[in-house]
């Protein structure tokens, strides 16, 4: 089955770096072929370093999380709270709903509903709050805005219960891009705990790319849908 191609990807993780390893491959497939990619950090996730403070680590987040973005076309938003303290409320979410209404995307990409981090679950029923919240008619001065297609990203963090049904082939241009532009992060190079998060995510776009018959995929799930591959994404 073919899609018409977003013009406008949101995608929102729960800290710096989350949705830049899930999503950030077809993300780098959007802004190539002509289209808008937004990354969202909830959090600054700067609890994240062995060895740094999190004043320092905070810092060095906010600058590895712009230098992504520009490193595969897209924009980036972080707002304004701390990693493991991401509180599931009004506030929050309305501040995406805002967000939603001024980007007015297509597509929205969130954490996956269960995982061993809170702030990644939070993450995800903020997003889909939001999402609802922005498609309401209300007293602010946006417009609201429905979205049309809701995805959850797989990440091995979040894995209970996640079963893909989505896959998008990405392009050798667009993981190139996209390579380049992780390998900037210290978290994604191994450099905080030791887990080799590219390597990881390379080697899960070759097996959900074998299952789809392209060389890499990205696994999404959507809800109420079928397996289905979308080469127009």
């Amino acid at each position: 089955m073919t899609e018409q191609q977003p013009r406008t990807v949101l995608a929102v993780g729960g800290h710096i770096g989350d949705m830049d390893l899930t999503a950030g491959p077809t993300l780098a497939r959007v802004t190539g072929a002509g289209g808008r990619a937004i990354i969202v950090a909830l959090t600054y996730g700067e609890r994240g370093h062995p060895r740094l403070s999190p004043a320092d680590y905070k810092v060095q987040k906010i600058n590895e999380g712009r230098a992504f973005a520009d490193g595969i076309g897209a924009e980036f938003h972080v707002f304004d709270y701390s990693d493991g303290f991401l509180p599931n409320d009004d506030r929050v979410t309305e501040q995406l709903a805002t967000l939603i209404r001024q980007t007015k995307p297509d597509t929205l990409i969130a954490h996956w509903k269960h995982s061993i981090h809170r702030d990644h679950e939070h993450a995800s029923a903020i997003t889909e709050r939001a999402r609802f919240l922005a498609s309401l008619p209300g007293d602010h001065e946006l417009p609201r805005h429905g979205i049309r297609q809701f995805l959850y990203a797989e990440n091995w963090e979040d894995a209970d219960g996640f079963v893909p049904n989505v896959s998008v082939p990405i392009p050798d241009q667009a993981f190139d891009r996209w390579h380049a532009a992780i390998s900037g992060q210290a978290f994604a190079r191994g450099e905080t705990y030791g887990f080799r998060y590219i390597d990881y995510y390379t080697a899960l776009m070759t097996v959900r790319g074998c299952l789809a018959g392209h060389p890499r995929a990205a696994g999404f799930h959507r809800p109420q849908t079928g397996a289905q591959v979308l080469t127009d994404f």
